[in-house]
């Protein structure tokens, strides 16, 4: 909604494009203007003007209390199943097949972990909670599937009318391996709600979970294909085609659907509708996760017109994300310059990849480079906070962030500067 006409609560009313996207949505009740920087604007532009792009071609924190008390239990969950998946792993493979297998699972777990990488590299998530999410994917979700899958079976596969390994492959493993996952996504979401603040979060995180449960998945595969017959290496080559080369992805998509729509429900904040999300997100990752299995049917035709598309779109889903993430930061630093907090020229700089890019080489060349990347995460925080303010969720405890927050982005800006 766009208005110049005063609303009935007495409230200015919505300035020019305060939803810049579907993603930032602002219900108009819950809409306020940025405080107003009293110590007057800030003089010096930084970095200096960023050049206009060239023809050729570019090559190419949150604050520390949220989520402690989630990494602690995270931590005493991992020691109560470790003895469980490693003991587990361990008779399917043997000390040498174990060996293999992990070694061989480095691979397929750097191309994930460099995605998430890539996606969170705008407002990087904290660390710790990165740390829980891997090993929550790579322990607890693998011991629940562990302990869950034989008493889901037992109750449901009589009923299906399937087969035991069509009702393993399509019902049993995706519903059981998507729900442990996805329960370490709820459970940030619900500890760590500061963090968990929208769906390109939720991406994140499903990617970590689900690349730590496919590290655990191919060591099995990948140990048991070398333990398990007279040629070792050809059989260890065949798995790692096909988990390896042709679907390194496949585990972060499925779990990357629940998380994107967790995203989505933590932009309300209600707890209840968290709790909705959480089983309507289940859907499309079960439904994702067993046309997957069947992949094995009308191989490669199958592959090919399904599953390469699903990445595809996957990818896609990704990139528009990002650029509404990115839209909504530069719309949310906007409403700070006009109270006075940045210059046009920052908000530029720091709405926009290319600006970003030209900011850091700027503070790189004058020997400034932490100074100037603790700034601009420090401005996008604050973008983020302000968005959750809009959002109506917390806000006084909100309010109180921002104006920390906007205190120690003044303050980083000067230790740029070193006024």
């Amino acid at each position: 909604m766009t208005s110049h006409d005063p609303r009935p609560d007495g409230h200015p009313p919505l300035p020019e494009q305060a939803n810049p996207s579907w993603m930032g949505h602002v219900p108009e009740q819950n809409y306020r203007p940025a405080p107003a920087n009293y110590a007057g604007r800030p003089q010096a532009t930084l970095p200096p003007a960023i050049p206009a792009p060239s023809s050729r071609r570019r090559r190419g924190r949150r604050s520390a209390g949220g989520g402690l008390g989630l990494f602690v239990a995270g931590a005493v969950l991992v020691f109560a199943d470790l003895f469980l998946v490693l003991t587990f792993v361990l008779a399917n493979t043997g000390v040498a097949g174990f060996a293999i297998g992990f070694v061989a699972s480095l691979l397929p777990l750097g191309s994930v972990l460099l995605a998430v990488y890539v996606i969170d590299r705008w407002e990087p998530e904290p660390k710790r909670l990165l740390l829980f999410a891997f090993v929550w994917g790579a322990v607890v979700s693998v011991a629940l599937t562990l302990l869950l899958q034989p008493p889901f079976s037992l109750a449901a596969g009589p009923a299906s009318g399937l087969d035991e390994q069509t009702f393993s492959e399509t019902l049993a493993a995706p519903v059981v391996e998507e729900f442990a996952k996805s329960l370490g996504l709820l459970l940030l979401l619900l500890f760590a709600r500061k963090h968990f603040d929208g769906p390109v979060a939720g991406v994140v995180f499903a990617f970590t979970v689900a690349g730590g449960f496919a590290f655990t998945e191919n060591v099995l595969y990948f140990g048991r294909a070398f333990s398990g017959s007279g040629n070792p290496a050809t059989n260890v080559a065949v798995v790692f085609l096909g988990r390896g080369v042709m679907s390194p992805f496949a585990h972060a998509i499925f779990t990357a659907s629940t998380g994107v729509v967790l995203g989505f429900a933590a932009r309300r904040g209600s707890t209840g509708l968290c709790l909705l999300a959480f089983i309507a997100g289940l859907v499309p990752a079960v439904l994702l996760h067993s046309s997957f299995n069947t992949v094995s049917q009308d191989f490669p035709a199958r592959y090919i017109f399904v599953q390469v598309p699903i990445f595809v779109a996957a990818v896609l889903v990704i990139v528009l994300l990002r650029r509404a993430q990115n839209r909504l930061t530069r719309q949310r630093l906007q409403e700070y310059a006009a109270a006075g907090w940045f210059t046009s020229a920052e908000v530029q700089m720091l709405g926009t990849g290319r600006g970003r890019s030209w900011a850091l080489l700027w503070a790189r060349s004058i020997g400034r480079g932490p100074q100037m990347k603790a700034f601009l995460r420090a401005a996008t925080r604050l973008a983020f906070t302000r968005q959750r303010i809009l959002s109506g969720r917390d806000v006084p405890a909100q309010q109180l962030d921002e104006k920390h927050q906007l205190a120690k982005v003044a303050a980083l800006r000067d230790a740029v500067l070193r006024r």
